[in-house]
Order: C-alpha cells, then structure tokens, then sequence
C-alpha cells in the first residue's frame, strides 16, 4: 500500500510498504481523509519532536522512519479475533493517543500526560497518511451515519480546542483573546463561542486567516503588524484585558502579548508546541497573580467532540481549503502550508 514516511527534517517520502495485519485487539481501517496537523508541520521543517529516532517508542516499538498522521478517519474493513464492539463497515475517527495505562497520570484517566505519551503517526504506528491503518480498537470512535469524511477528520483537531477551552475554566459571559489564529486557533473560537464566550477577539497577521476569524466568530479581528494587540485588546476591554488568552502561534512575541493581554487574576492558556526555548517574564504572572494553562492533545471527550461537530455547533468542516492526495503530500500539502497563509485546513486522500 502506499504511505508517506517521516525519514527526517524536511524529508517526507511517499513509499510502497507491506499492507499491516490486524492483531487480535486491533481494527484495521481504510482511511478516508487524514488532516495534515500543525504538528505534522513542525516535524516536517523542524523535527525530530515527537518523533523516535535514536530508539524505538516504548509502546508502539517504532522509530523513524514512520508513516505520519494522526487526524483522519475511514470505514472499518477488518477486526481482530477479541474485538467485539467495533464491525466491518464502522464508519470511525481515530483518537490516536499511546499511553501505558499503567502510570499515575494513567491510573487518574489523564492519560494524555502518560509518562509515555505518544500518538500514532508521530511516535511509530500505522498513520493516516496511508491507504490502510491499524489501531487497537480503543482507540476508535464511531461516528454518525450523517456526519461527513471531512468531518470525521477533523474531530481530532477540535477536540484540542475543545479540551483547551475546558482547561481554561472559561465562564459564559467571559472574554477572550485567541493569539493566532491556524486551524487549532479558529477551532478555539467556535469552541469559546459554543462555551459560552462574550467577547472573542483575535490577532492574527494574515489577512485571509483574519477573515476567517470573523466568520466563525470572533467579534475584533487585530493586525499585530499595524497596532500594537495588548493595546488594542485592553482599549476594548475597558482597560482591563480579557479573562482568558489563548496562544496558538508559538512564538515569543505572541506568548508576550498573549500575557499582558489577560486581565491581573487572568487565565493564559499555552496551546502550541514549541520549536525552540522562549522567555517568559515570570513577574508578569507574580505581580498579577495570572495563571498560565498549559494543554496537551485532549482526554475523556471524543464523543462529545463528534456530536458537536455532527450537531454543526462547531462548524469544522468550514476550515478545509483543499483536498489533495497522498502522491502530492510534500508539494501541495507541507509546502503550500509553510508558503501559503491563505491554506488553512489540508485533507489528504489516499484513494484520490
């Protein structure tokens, strides 16, 4: 089958490899669409992050090179020998976390903190970037029969804004400020507004991704290139700031803002993975008695995610720019997103 293997930094290839076999707690399924991630993308210019190379992952017993992606969803074509509550002909999304089950965080049901963490198309695994994968049947989730592939896709993007949103303690009738505003960063808009948010302003540098903001919600849209955004935000605020700022950029300038932008006794919630080290001035919290959230992927809520996606109380599908296949992964996938702001949400397709 084919599928695209992460072998290093900028060096993504799409190979012929052995079609997996289903082990006797795994499902295997034919994807439909897989969603390159932000995550995807640090690995692509910048990795190894996630990624094992010098020695295998300790549960998916893999290092590089691996086949990618983690955001995808398809039809189920076949079942191991213990798994009874997954069919063939399951429509299902992945929620591709390896945890060991067995640590502190596990044990407490935070298994997205496992000491092991992992996710399947990062850390080893059959990704979604292939024509078939297998994944131990937990990790799946049925979807409805209405809801689209596009969609399926996308749940597990959104259930990172959704889980943030959660860990900010976000109240209805607070504000908010979402620094960047990519896929994950207009995801926290609609998953504010559907939680209940007052205000919602973003900052964002491209104009196609401001206008976006706009549609699914927020009600100030910033250039941080023309006005100064902390400014901005307390002018309208009354001179306060917001009750909770979102950073979905990663890096130091936006995080810098994202903490005077929140109101003394306010809440900033650090979503992005960091490429390198940032200074973060810790008397900005001290004097103020600010929190900083910080979140990782997301626990305990795919099938709430699923509804509010099926539901349309989170339009996710309104984020997808292109569909592409997995032959052009590298040119029309990684590279349109590094040149092109303008390219928010890609699918790929390994039956295009």
């Amino acid at each position: 089958m084919k599928a695209a293997l992460w072998y290093n930094e900028k060096d993504i290839r799409v190979e012929n490899i052995t079609e997996p076999a289903v082990g006797e707690h795994e499902v295997k399924i034919k994807v439909s669409y897989c969603g390159i991630c932000g995550s995807d993308l640090h690995e692509y210019l910048a990795g190894p992050i996630f990624i094992p190379v010098d020695k295998p992952h300790p549960i998916s017993k893999d290092k590089a090179p691996i086949v990618m992606g983690h955001e995808y969803a398809g039809e189920v074509v076949e079942v191991g020998e213990a798994v009874t509550d997954i069919q063939i002909g399951d429509r299902v999304c992945v929620e591709p976390i390896y945890s060991c089950g067995k640590c502190t965080s596990c044990q407490k049901g935070h298994y997205n903190v496992c000491e092991q963490l992992g996710f399947v198309g990062l850390s080893g695994g059959y990704g979604g970037f292939a024509e078939y994968s297998v994944v131990p049947a937990k990790m799946v989730h049925k979807i409805p029969d209405h809801m689209t592939w596009e969609q399926a896709a996308l749940v597990e993007p959104t259930a990172v804004a959704v889980h943030a949103v959660r860990q900010s303690e976000l109240r209805i009738g607070d504000s908010v400020a979402v620094f960047g505003t990519g896929p994950i960063g207009l995801l926290v808009i609609q998953a504010a507004k559907a939680a209940g948010a007052s205000k919602i302003i973003a900052v964002e540098v491209s104009p196609e991704r401001r206008e976006i903001a706009k549609q699914v919600g927020a009600h100030l849209v910033i250039n941080p290139l023309e006005v100064d955004a902390v400014e901005a935000i307390k002018n309208d605020t009354n001179g306060i700031g917001v009750d909770v700022a979102f950073e979905v950029a990663g890096i130091e300038p936006t995080m810098q803002a994202a903490i005077q932008a929140a109101r003394t006794e306010g809440n900033v919630v650090n979503i992005s993975i960091w490429e390198k080290t940032a200074n973060i001035p810790l008397n900005n919290f001290i004097l103020t008695e600010r929190r900083m959230t910080s979140i990782i992927a997301y626990r305990n809520i795919f099938p709430q995610v699923i509804q509010l996606i099926a539901n349309n109380q989170i339009q996710a599908s309104e984020l997808v720019t292109k569909h592409i296949s997995l032959d052009d992964i590298v040119s029309e996938g990684f590279d349109a997103l590094t040149k092109n702001k303008n390219q928010i949400k890609i699918l790929v397709s390994p039956s295009f």
